[in-house]
């Protein structure tokens, strides 16, 4: 069963209780550089993002957020740190939510300052908490980030947030460790009902940070929690989208899109299925069907033990099969079937 957290407007999208779970990434572009962040955000919110971060560093960049909000119709997210004026003038500029680490940015007088803007413009604020910002005290009380002291500053900054009569709060508490990650939402998901945004922070590069992401990030969802999610990934922002949902698809979490489905091949295979397999995996990439499809290396594991895949081919020596939930349409050469292939999907 899912967690029953609050339900928080950003922007026109809510998030917490049953809503959907929102995917996330965020702009790597030089904020001095606004045409080209403004093709990227539309570039990420064609492949899927469901909530688009920004990193605002100083008053010129404040200029991306009207750029940006002219072209997508996603929620935009200004990442600030230290200078309280940046969030403040972020909400000024149309911003649809703020996130902050209030312990980072000043005297309380500051976060009041924040809290009241954000109240009067219904404007969410996250608070983002990792093992590099948790404060000296906490961090004397356990000795080193420990999920626990992810979860106590989180819970302090949100009080401080709280002491100011805001309450449109998310909280994410994030760890390059898997395991002290998914423990810190564990614990921290019964002590409030705020909306938990799941990430592994500096996940690493595309190999070994979707592997980290997909134990933490998969695990949480399967407990019932978590509200937004974020692939943190060294590479092309595009591909942590297509990660999470593939994630969210795994779990069966997310129906919709295409499910791939490919044998390991073995000593019986004649054709070239990893290939074959990322060939076809990279042409429907962004394809809207709710298909399953199977690209299989020989007759064993082909229509019989794919037989659930809405379409799929299975190999030969120099040609393939393709077949429809199990029944053999029609043989084709190898050096058709990706082509044969992609138009059956097209008739579907």
């Amino acid at each position: 069963m899912r967690r029953r957290a609050k339900v928080i407007k950003i922007g026109e999208k809510k998030i917490g209780g049953n809503e959907k779970i929102a995917v996330q990434s965020m702009l790597n572009v030089p904020s001095y550089d606004i045409e080209n962040n403004v093709k990227e955000a539309i570039r990420l919110q064609n492949a899927g993002c469901d909530i688009l971060r920004i990193a605002i560093p100083d008053m010129d960049s404040i200029k991306l957020i009207p750029a940006i909000k002219e072209k997508i119709t996603i929620p935009l997210v200004a990442d600030i740190h230290f200078d309280y004026k940046l969030a403040i003038e972020s909400v000024a500029a149309g911003i649809d939510k703020v996130r902050i680490n209030p312990g980072n940015i000043g005297e309380e007088s500051k976060v009041k300052q924040v809290a009241d803007i954000c109240r009067v413009n219904n404007v969410p604020i996250r608070i983002g908490v990792n093992s590099g910002s948790i404060e000296k005290s906490i961090l004397f009380k356990y000795g080193h980030p420990t999920a626990n002291a992810l979860c106590d500053s989180a819970l302090y900054h949100a009080s401080l947030l709280e002491k100011y009569d805001f309450y449109d709060i998310v909280l994410s508490l994030k760890s390059s460790n898997v395991q002290t990650m998914v423990q810190a939402y564990r614990t921290i998901a019964e002590k409030c009902d705020y909306p938990l945004h799941l990430g592994v922070t500096e996940a690493g590069t595309k190999k070994m940070g979707i592997i980290k992401s997909s134990i933490g990030i998969g695990s949480l969802l399967l407990d019932g929690i978590g509200d937004t999610i974020r692939v943190s990934l060294t590479a092309d922002p595009a591909e942590e989208i297509y990660a999470a949902h593939d994630i969210l698809k795994t779990i069966g979490i997310e129906k919709k899109g295409v499910e791939f489905i490919s044998c390991p091949t073995c000593g019986r295979t004649k054709i070239d299925v990893i290939n074959l397999a990322k060939k076809v995996e990279d042409k429907l990439q962004n394809l809207d069907k709710n298909i399953k499809i199977a690209i299989m290396g020989c007759a064993v594991n082909g229509p019989g033990e794919a037989k659930e895949a809405d379409i799929g081919i299975a190999g030969g020596n120099g040609e393939g099969l393709i077949f429809k939930k199990g029944e053999i349409i029609r043989k084709v050469k190898e050096k058709d079937l990706v082509e044969e292939l992609l138009r059956e999907i097209e008739n579907l």
